[in-house]
């Protein structure tokens, strides 16, 4: 069974129909997934999804557009959150240059700072890096981020940005653009990554995977991904799902 580890179940766009996206993710072979948060009430909305379905889990943390007003109050909640049972680390947390909602400096002083909560509570890290690839590898090695690790999610960097994230032990995750007609880079990383380090999402309801690129994502569609991946390294789609699915078992510890 297949792990979605990175679905935002916890968006509005899905209110109300999450029994029957849970329903289909399962029936088309997903085991587990995993929430990502992005500000305050999508944590509260994250945990709550969590403790509904046994097969669900949740990511707390900041997103890096979303940390404008955030205090010393926010930070001290992520603590409290991250305890939760069905918490399995934080994110999504790094660092964003493509929206102008805040500057550089304010989102690094707080992608440290969830560094710092996840590194006190030996929680892996989630990451978001949208054309910020310098910065993000310059913070993880100066805080350390390698004692966690963690996942880069939706990998969209080059090979050789992704050996560098590995280094600091960190999985390499892909989503719906390694099946895009015009995804080549993630296409080549994805040939590539070490099957240990290997990881597959959805995303949703972004970045909706071919062939249904166009339509809202949701878990169900995973699989697609998965099934792009086992034909980019000539494998059977079982050999990726097993080895996918026992890598997020190792990175959340379920």
């Amino acid at each position: 069974m297949l792990v979605d580890t990175h679905t935002h179940l916890n968006s509005p766009k899905f209110e109300g129909e999450l029994e029957e996206l849970v329903a289909r993710a399962r029936a088309n072979g997903v085991g587990k997934m995993v929430i990502p948060s992005y500000d305050y009430d999508s944590n509260l909305r994250a945990i709550e999804i969590a403790e509904r379905f046994e097969d669900v889990y949740a990511l707390v943390g900041y997103h890096p557009t979303d940390i404008n007003d955030l205090t010393d109050e926010h930070y001290q909640k992520l603590h409290d959150w991250s305890k939760h049972e069905k918490v399995v680390a934080i994110g999504e947390i790094g660092l964003d240059y493509y929206w102008d909602t805040t500057t550089p400096e304010l989102q690094a002083q707080s992608f440290r700072k969830q560094i710092a909560v996840a590194k006190e509570l030996g929680r892996p890290i989630i990451i978001h890096d949208r054309d910020a690839h310098g910065d993000i590898l310059k913070i993880l090695q100066e805080e350390n981020a390698k004692q966690v690790g963690g996942i880069m999610h939706c990998f969209s960097g080059s090979w050789e940005f992704a050996q560098e994230c590995m280094k600091l032990n960190f999985y390499i995750s892909f989503g719906g653009p390694v099946t895009f007609k015009n995804g080549k880079r993630p296409a080549e990383v994805a040939s590539k990554v070490p099957l240990d380090r290997l990881l597959v999402e959805t995303d949703a309801p972004y970045l909706t995977p071919e062939p249904y690129r166009g339509k809202r994502n949701e878990p169900a569609y995973v699989r697609h991904v998965a099934e792009r991946i086992a034909a980019l390294r000539e494998l059977s789609y079982e050999e990726v799902v097993m080895q996918t699915t026992k890598n997020a078992h190792e990175i959340f510890r379920f």
